[in-house]
């Protein structure tokens, strides 16, 4: 059990890390159009700036009996930065496995186009983010085996859209040892 605490702490920090990686990468994420950004409305179309989305993260998620993620800290859950990702992960953020492999489907359709939208990539990352909650917290080996196919592709996808315009075309951006990681079996 304590490796599966150490490797989703390690998930987690792989996916804040990527998030401040982008910060490089989302000026120039800005050529996709969003997938949905008209649904919840309001403020939700510019995504929290990098710092601020980390702040919510690095102060730890959980996930309810309902399969819902929270902000573990109140007081910043109770900020507007923080209702806002209450609203994405209640409701942009698929919560089960079929939703996050539709999702996964839908960013790998838009593979060979322009970098995804900020909005897009945002979603993208939490969707990752998700898989990992919901690998620790899946009971049976498949299901933990399902969530852990579901976030590589989705890493996989980050790299392929942080690659664009930078790495060789059609070379695929690898994970390296990093794929050994995600392996729910070791």
């Amino acid at each position: 059990m304590r490796d599966m605490a150490v490797t989703l702490q390690f998930l987690a920090c792989l996916v804040v890390a990527i998030c401040l990686l982008s910060v490089v990468s989302t000026t120039q994420h800005h050529a996709g159009q969003p997938m949905d950004s008209t649904s919840v409305g309001g403020g939700l179309q510019e995504p929290e700036a990098p710092e601020v989305m980390f702040e919510l993260l690095w102060a730890g998620l959980e996930l309810d009996v309902m399969g819902q993620l929270h902000i573990q800290d109140e007081e910043l859950a109770s900020t507007h930065p923080g209702r806002r990702l209450r609203l994405l992960l209640q409701h942009h953020v698929p919560s089960d496995l079929e939703g996050a492999e539709q999702r996964l489907q839908q960013l790998q359709d838009l593979r060979k186009g322009p970098p995804l939208s900020t909005w897009d990539f945002e979603h993208l990352l939490l969707t990752a983010l998700s898989c990992i909650y919901r690998l620790h917290a899946a009971s049976e080996a498949e299901e933990r085996g399902r969530w852990a196919q579901v976030f590589t592709l989705l890493a996989q996808e980050t790299l392929w859209d942080l690659c664009k315009g930078f790495c060789p075309q059609d070379q695929p951006p690898s994970l390296g040892p990093w794929a050994s990681v995600l392996d729910p079996f070791p």
